[in-house]
Parts: structure tokens; sequence; C-alpha cells
């Protein structure tokens, strides 16, 4: 694949002495679900939605001063989805661990976002699922430090971690929007394509499991999605 244009809304939001910078999708996520099991963390997309996210999550490697923001836990869930005793939809939010942002002013924080400064950023090739980093061994080393940890607060996922261990897992984000949408008719006995963030990968600290999954199977009503915000 060639570099990938990635058209975002640039949004600031002070609080206090302290200015926030906070990168959204130029579009609405909408066939995006991001669901909490408590155990795990189940995300569906569609093609398009997950080649976005993969773009988003390529983003936030570069952007450590930046809160990337997902908007989505207002979406409808796959069609052959039902919601689970006990789960809710949440947003999503990525950063760097060095920006040290407490998740406990993020609603402070989101409430002050206005339209944002339309902006397109250009990325680099997307790596594909079996292109697998040169220290990927090395992960799973006790003193390793480039790890996810979540946080949940104000209906909102957030997944901390270094620049090196976003750049090596957005690949699974395209890997569902390369080889889903080819899978999944012809397999409709069993259409799940899937891949998954696991626990041991040497990617998770204080973090559950993200499972990963491409959907071509929607509820209807989808152009009444509202747009991003609180």
């Amino acid at each position: 694949m060639q570099e990938l244009k990635l058209p975002v809304t640039i949004h600031r939001a002070r609080l206090g002495p302290v200015e926030f910078k906070v990168i959204r999708p130029a579009r609405p996520l909408v066939r995006a679900v991001l669901v909490d099991h408590d155990s795990h963390v189940d995300a569906y997309f569609d093609q398009q939605a997950a080649k976005l996210v993969g773009g988003l999550w390529t983003l936030a490697a570069s952007s450590p001063r930046s809160l990337v923001h997902l908007p989505m836990r207002g979406n409808r869930a796959p069609g052959r989805e039902l919601p689970k005793p006990g789960s809710r939809q949440l947003d999503l939010v990525l950063l760097h661990h060095s920006l040290q942002f407490p998740p406990a002013r993020w609603k402070d924080v989101r409430s002050r976002l206005g339209r944002g400064r339309p902006q397109t950023v250009t990325l680099p090739r997307p790596a594909k699922a079996d292109e697998q980093p040169a220290d990927a061994e090395a992960r799973h080393y006790r003193e390793n430090r480039d790890l996810f940890h979540q946080h949940v607060h104000a209906e909102t996922l957030f997944m901390t971690g270094s620049a090196p261990v976003f750049r090596a897992t957005a690949r699974h984000f395209f890997d569902v929007a390369r080889n889903g949408p080819g899978y999944v008719p012809v397999h409709r006995g069993y259409p799940h394509f899937c891949t998954a963030l696991h626990s041991n990968a040497g990617v998770l600290g204080d973090a559950r499991e993200i499972h990963i999954e491409y959907s071509d199977q929607w509820q209807a009503a989808t152009d009444d999605v509202p747009e991003p915000g609180g």
C-alpha cells in the first residue's frame, strides 16, 4: 500500500493554564463499535472504519503531545450482534504515556471541544500482518516498557502506550480492512474474520485483551448518527 492520507480535525481545549490538543477523524466513524465486557473488549469494524482506525492508531505513534479521540459509543452495533447483560459501548482515546494525561479530566476537555480545524496528515505505508518488528521477541522480556495500559472513564477507553507499541499493533486493523471483505463472503458458515491484541503477545501491561472483528452486516438507519461530541 502507498502512503495513507488521513483527514482529521484538530481541536484545542483549555483547562486553566493547560491547553490540550485533541485529534479526531474528520468524518464520523459510523460502522465502528467498541464493547466493554469487563473481562475483555470487543471491537467491530467494516472495511472503511478498520482502515481509518489503523490510520489513527499509527497517528498516535507520531503525536506524543496529542489525544487521539475516536467517538463511537453511540453507534449501532453490527446486525447479528445483540447487547449482552453487563456490557457497554465506549469511545476510544489513544495517547502517549509521556503525556501523563489523567482520564478524570477527559469529560471537562471533551465538553470544551469545538468544531475543530480540518487537516490532512500523511502516514507511512501500513505494515502487513507478517511484517513483524525486528524486536518482537524482546516484547516478552520483563523489563520491556513498550506496553499498553488501559483506563475507563466517562464512557471512554483510554489506551496509553509508547510510539513503538502503537506502530507495532496498528497492523491488526489494516489486516482486518485488507482481508475481512474477501473472507466473509466465502465463509458464510462461519463468517468470522478477526485478530486480537492478545495477553500473550507481549504488548499488554495493565490492559485487557481486545478482540477485533470485521463485520459486513450492520443495523439500518445509520444516517442519523450524531456528530462527534460530548
